[in-house]
């Protein structure tokens, strides 16, 4: 029976589903930089809640941006504008994930009726650097890379399509990491897109020289034209 019983708890946790708080490793070596070949670890302590991944996306959804604009002057004007609440877009001001949104907004409006609109990317940036540490990447430079975003999506081929965010621009202190093809981008922070096959092997790309955008279907980040883009990460292993 003490066998039997030692099985079924076995297969009990075998089959416990993932959650957010479920940790992370992978290992993988440098791709199409200056010195390729460097080892990197990415450890994930948790996965970012949805209230935060909420957040840090938030300024690249033009409609969202576009209805937390539109609720920021009405708010400004006190309690004649609150009739005005949740009308725009069905977005509601006192959301956590937009009251940063609202309050930029009321600040660029003040005297001004043609304030230019926001920069999304600078936004990001912003929200980004805000955002709690919830894992790190280690390459071999003295300091890791704090991960602020990190995002797990399944694939139809039963792996999985991982995103991470750092406020740090990957190898901004080393000429070791400068991108050896495409174009670099000017973003202080990098986006880092893994995709991975059922049996944990996988390669990844980044915003090094490839535009960040919003997937709207899942709601998370992603790398504009992810197929074309060179890998940072190779032979990439969970």
């Amino acid at each position: 029976m003490g066998v039997v019983r030692l099985f079924l708890l076995i297969s009990v946790f075998a089959q416990k589903p993932v959650t957010e708080t479920d940790s992370f490793t992978l290992t993988a070596k440098s791709a199409n930089v200056a010195q390729p070949g460097s080892p990197v670890k990415v450890v994930v302590f948790r996965w970012s809640s949805e209230e935060e991944r909420n957040r840090i996306v938030l300024p690249l959804d033009p409609a969202a941006q576009a209805a937390a604009q539109a609720l920021a002057p009405a708010e400004g004007r006190g309690r004649g504008g609150r009739g005005t609440r949740g009308q725009a877009g069905g977005l509601d001001p006192d959301d956590p994930a937009l009251a940063e949104v609202i309050a930029r907004g009321r600040g660029r409006g003040r005297g001004d009726a043609a304030a230019k609109p926001p920069d999304p990317i600078a936004e990001f940036t912003a929200v980004l650097a805000k955002a709690p540490t919830v894992g790190y990447i280690w390459t071999d430079e003295v300091v890791g890379y704090s991960i602020k975003y990190a995002r797990r999506i399944p694939l139809p081929n039963g792996g999985e399509r991982i995103v991470l965010a750092t406020d740090r621009r990957l190898g901004a202190g080393t000429p070791a990491w400068k991108p050896a093809t495409g174009i670099p981008t000017d973003y202080e922070f990098t986006v880092i897109e893994i995709h991975m096959d059922s049996k944990g092997f996988g390669e990844a790309k980044s915003s090094l020289t490839t535009k960040v955008i919003l997937d709207n279907e899942n709601k998370a980040l992603a790398l504009d034209g992810y197929a074309g883009a060179p890998a940072i990460f190779q032979n990439l292993k969970h």
